[in-house]
């Protein structure tokens, strides 16, 4: 989990509290900050989800480029080099 990602939860989870807390004393401010915090946590969450996932799309296009790299690199079968003959005639 990155930092992004707790750190949004841990703002969430606090305006919850506060937004809750104002609803139980009838503060409409501390609801209204509870509720800005909340928003401002799950953004920031979500943004260190798309951080994650983008991490994670550019390992994978790594991952497929070395494979595509090392097939290159392997000896051609007796069919591939049959298949290979056949195109050219």
């Amino acid at each position: 989990m990155n930092k992004d990602k707790m750190e949004g939860k841990m703002k969430d989870v606090a305006g919850r509290v506060q937004r809750q807390a104002g609803e139980w004393t009838g503060d409409t401010e501390q609801q209204l900050k509870g509720t800005g915090k909340e928003v401002e946590g799950k953004l920031q969450e979500g943004m260190g989800k798309l951080e994650d996932a983008g991490k994670k799309a550019v390992e994978d296009i790594k991952d497929r480029a070395r494979q595509m790299e090392e097939k290159k690199q392997q000896p051609k079968t007796e069919d591939e080099q049959d298949m290979e003959k056949e195109g050219a005639a």
